[in-house]
């Protein structure tokens, strides 16, 4: 039975049936294509059997492997290597077929190549999940076949294997690497101008060329007979909270991804580079509940509790209730903190709504609200206007690009910080608003 459901017919002998039922055909007026025929149809069985045995003579003459790593980056392409071996005598040609997640929707999944004797060949695809979660793979199937290539013997290797998608660390590792070697203008990240002091006091040193004369200390100065200044350095372990709404606002996609996910990644970039600059991170996220929380903390491997964290978020994308978050802020979040809080507003009327328990939160924290431009809509707008319909439509998304601007004017009028950025440059713009905000010593 298993020899049965390993062996496969390969095209070609449905190439050559084809042409013996022509010569069939052709043979009922010309007589002498009869016995011809009759001679390709029993050597095609000759060699087919012969194929046959030498696919079959060795018991495992295929050794598959699929590699797969510990977790998926979300929205970021992973790597899938997989690795054959050919333990057969002869050069044997392969066709490749791994069952991927169904999440992916990919049903034509399909390598071919050949592997020489008591060789391996390597290869590896991209995936790119949209999704957090369980990704679970099927088989990996592996056809294998001589030169002739008239059977083919499946092989079956690694039944069921699952992989979690986790919030895209690769961006974030992308950005720690940044960070540390001081790149962050090559991406876009702006470097700030400072143009105050924080008040934490490091040392008193002497002036040296290029030292900010403003921060000369004149009596150290009479005392040591130089000139000699104050060092300052930026205040650190300030406590910083990415707030993440997860209602039905966060749901429009954009590129497969939904807004929520993209929040979700720049909440785990964004607080690598506050630990990574010795603040304290932390988060939580809302919808008509508070669902997830997690107290500020400067802890270095704090940032794999926060991974593990927006892993599990997760939103039936109900209204959001602000009066609730303002509340659990109040009671949970004692100390003056830099509050990031991820949101969308699609009209000035939805953002008034909730504009007075925005405005309580900026009272005692600092409050930046980030939130999306819609890029579908800037596609429309510069759209060429051909009939009376697109000028209608682009009139309408001109209304609703002009509603956001008004947004931004509307929250900085009361002195709430604000970020509107695109979806694909969310996690840049939110690193360069908390550098601005750590560079003019705002918190």
């Amino acid at each position: 039975m298993k020899f049965i459901k390993s062996l496969y017919l390969s095209p070609r002998v449905f190439y050559i049936l084809t042409l013996i039922s022509v010569l069939f055909l052709i043979s009922y007026w010309l007589k002498p294509l009869y016995p011809i025929a009759w001679l390709l149809v029993w050597g095609l069985i000759i060699i087919f059997l012969f194929d046959i045995v030498t696919l079959y003579t060795t018991k495992h003459g295929i050794d598959a492997t699929r590699i797969l790593p510990d977790k998926f980056s979300n929205s970021d392409f992973n790597a899938v290597p997989i690795r054959i071996k050919n333990k057969y005598r002869f050069t044997t040609h392969v066709e490749i077929i791994d069952e991927i997640p169904i999440q992916f929707q990919k049903r034509d999944f399909l390598k071919k190549g050949s592997i020489t004797p008591k060789s391996v060949l390597d290869f590896e695809y991209s995936l790119r999940p949209v999704k957090r979660g369980e990704y679970v793979f099927g088989n990996l199937y592996v056809y294998t076949m001589t030169r002739i290539q008239l059977a083919k013997r499946r092989y079956s290797f690694d039944s069921e294997a699952m992989v979690k998608v986790y919030p895209s660390f690769i961006q974030m590792k992308k950005y720690d690497f940044l960070a540390i070697d001081n790149k962050l203008t090559q991406i876009g990240l702006k470097k700030i101008r400072r143009i105050g002091h924080t008040m934490e006091f490091e040392q008193i040193k002497e002036y040296v060329i290029g030292d900010d004369v403003r921060t000369i200390n004149w009596k150290a100065t009479a005392k040591h007979g130089n000139l000699m200044i104050n060092q300052f350095q930026d205040e650190k372990s300030q406590p910083i909270y990415s707030v993440i709404d997860a209602s039905r606002v966060m749901k429009m996609p954009f590129d497969g991804l939904s807004l929520l996910d993209y929040a979700v990644n720049s909440t785990l970039a964004f607080s690598n580079i506050a630990l990574k600059k010795h603040d304290k991170v932390g988060m939580l996220s809302f919808s008509n509940t508070v669902k997830d929380f997690l107290p500020s903390s400067g802890k270095k491997t704090y940032i794999n509790s926060i991974s593990e964290t927006l892993y599990n978020v997760k939103t039936q994308f109900l209204d959001a209730d602000f009066g609730l978050l303002y509340a659990h802020i109040k009671r949970q979040i004692n100390h003056r903190s830099l509050l990031m809080l991820y949101t969308n507003f699609e009209h000035i009327s939805s953002l008034k709504r909730q504009l007075p328990y925005l405005q309580a939160l900026a009272k005692k924290h600092l409050l930046v609200v980030v939130f999306f431009q819609n890029t579908e809509l800037d596609h429309l707008i510069e759209q060429k206007a051909d009939d009376m319909q697109t000028i209608y439509d682009q009139t309408i998304a001109q209304q609703f690009a002009y509603d956001k601007k008004l947004m931004v004017k509307e929250l900085q009028k009361h002195g709430i910080q604000t970020v509107l950025t695109t979806p694909e440059n969310l996690t840049i713009n939110t690193i360069n608003k908390y550098l601005e905000i750590k560079a003019r010593g705002l918190l």
